[in-house]
């Protein structure tokens, strides 16, 4: 048996890509001007090892005009003062009470809302 010459194809060495262009049009003004992106935890955060964030699964706490979607912000240290907002446990379930002084109720508290973000959507 003769053994047959395998021919092989060389692969081309030349570049047919396209170069991309470093920019394009007229520069915008603002590119020499950025600002830092704000971090809500260091923007609205005291204490970040004893604060949560949660969302509002409905619409059950809208006498406080917290409403489905917003995030709250909920500090464990804190000691609520009085007509603020706090995260109290009652009967087993997380609810929301506006802390008053001259309240007889003894609460299970839970933490202080310090600040409420609002859903837009």
């Amino acid at each position: 048996m003769e053994q047959e010459e395998v021919k092989r194809i060389q692969k081309t060495k030349k570049n047919y890509r396209v170069a991309r262009p470093n920019q394009t049009g007229f520069s915008s003004p603002a590119t020499h001007y950025t600002e830092p992106r704000i971090d809500l935890n260091d923007a609205l955060i005291e204490n970040s090892s004893a604060t949560f964030y949660v969302r509002v699964a409905d619409n059950s706490f809208s006498e406080f005009e917290i409403f489905e979607k917003d995030v709250l912000i909920i500090d464990k240290s804190l000691t609520p003062k009085n007509n603020q907002l706090a995260v109290v446990v009652q009967e087993g379930c997380f609810q929301i009470n506006r802390i008053g002084s001259n309240s007889k109720e003894e609460l299970q508290l839970w933490g202080v809302i310090t600040y409420i973000i609002k859903s837009t959507l």
